[in-house]
């Protein structure tokens, strides 16, 4: 696990901003149709994830301090959801958390277990260690995608794959960490 730089006008702006992620090597298509054993965990966490589940959200820690940090930069949470709430939404629409392969799972899973989003993008895409910068106003994931935005998509061909999410809060780190080794060992596992 690796903590990312912070611009100077980020980190005095929103001191509890953080970035963390972590490196790895794959082996075969990272996209591949999960296992029974994933999709049975996503069909008991939909069991689990119900609306009474969805609208208590908001009370949590770490969704409640999400919501904040998406209003100080800007964004309206009721529109531009954060991961979580998005995740609940969308299996409350759908009925279920729907499988979407190997990497999708592990991403969704480590965000429905922790409340912390956890995007991937391919190593080789990067140049350089993930940080968090400011680009034209607004704060990006360098060389990634805009905060909370989804990355470029992965590949069937990646073979070097990051991992990383963002802290909104200075006591959200042992969350973020554990959002990323959730989804590093879903990932990795044969």
């Amino acid at each position: 696990m690796h903590a990312g730089e912070v611009e100077p006008a980020i980190a005095a702006e929103l001191p509890g901003l953080g970035l963390s992620w972590c490196e790895f090597g794959v082996e075969g298509d990272v996209l591949r149709r999960s296992p029974p054993e994933l999709r049975e965990r996503l069909r008991a966490l939909s069991d689990r994830h119900r609306g009474a589940t969805a609208i208590a959200l908001r009370s949590r820690l770490i969704p409640h301090a999400y919501r904040a940090l998406f209003r100080h930069l800007g964004l309206e949470p009721d529109e531009d959801r954060i991961p979580v709430e998005a995740l609940m939404l969308e299996r409350l629409k759908r009925g279920a958390y729907a499988s979407r392969g190997r990497l999708a799972d592990a991403l969704t899973i480590a965000t429905l277990d922790t409340e912390v989003g956890v995007w991937a993008v391919d190593a080789d895409r990067l140049s350089g260690a993930p940080r968090l910068a400011l680009e034209g106003g607004r704060i990006v994931v360098a060389g990634v995608a805009r905060l909370f935005a989804a990355p470029p998509p992965v590949t069937a061909e990646t073979r070097r794959l990051v991992l990383y999410a963002i802290a909104g809060t200075p006591g959200a780190a042992i969350a973020v960490e554990e959002a990323l080794l959730v989804a590093w060992d879903i990932v990795d596992s044969a």
